[in-house]
């Protein structure tokens, strides 16, 4: 399962409910992630109502449009990441998913459920040793709901996409505390494909260093 849980952005069905006891339970295991001084901070923000999930697609493709035109920029690290020549070996690999982002972009109010995976306090102006506990405190969960809903047969694509420029007013539609971190929005829903797939990654010896950087 590790070797084949992919993102799923296309093939997800719209139309079938996902059951909230089986949302439950996988939130459940989720939450036997580990967490920084058993503090448990973690919070699920599980959206079904469609005129929330409509408000919150709106304000995710205000963002991307502003991408796709050039009047908003992603944040930093992703920005370093993009590709912008054929010869780069990611570019090819960055236009199927931007094509498929996309398709997520004007279905993402269609989507069955959005999971907003939060956590409890603020570190933006923090050292990176705030930052990384926690984001260590929560990402390791979100990790695991995908994993229990793909156990399920139950697709989903982690996106941070509005959080760069919209987070507040995401947070607005759903009365989330401003103390509130978002970390990561999730479209779920049932897959339709016959199966998961590996995803074509770089050999790991070229990012594995022993005993010392290189």
């Amino acid at each position: 399962m590790l070797s084949t849980t992919r993102a799923v952005r296309k093939r997800l069905d719209l139309r079938r409910p996902v059951e909230p006891e089986i949302l439950e339970r996988c939130i459940e295991i989720a939450t036997q992630a580990p967490t920084g001084l058993y503090g448990e901070t973690w919070h699920f923000v599980v959206v079904t109502d469609p005129e929330k999930r409509a408000a919150i697609a709106a304000m995710y493709k205000k963002v991307a449009d502003g991408f796709f035109s050039g009047t908003l920029s992603p944040d930093p690290y992703l920005t370093r990441l993009h590709a912008v020549s054929a010869d780069d070996p990611r570019f090819a690999l960055q236009q199927r998913m931007y094509a498929s982002g996309l398709y997520l972009i004007n279905h993402l109010h269609e989507m069955p459920v959005l999971v907003l995976s939060c956590i409890e306090g603020r570190v933006e102006t923090a050292g990176p040793g705030a930052q990384a506990s926690l984001y260590g405190s929560i990402m390791p969960a979100t990790w695991s709901l995908m994993l229990a809903l793909c156990a399920r047969g139950i697709g989903s694509v982690l996106t941070t996409g509005h959080i760069e420029h919209c987070e507040r007013e995401v947070a607005k539609i759903l009365d989330i505390p401003p103390d509130i971190t978002q970390a990561a929005l999730l479209a779920v829903a049932y897959f339709t494909g016959a199966d998961f797939k590996p995803a074509k990654r770089a050999p790991a010896q070229q990012r594995t260093h022993w005993y010392m950087w290189g």
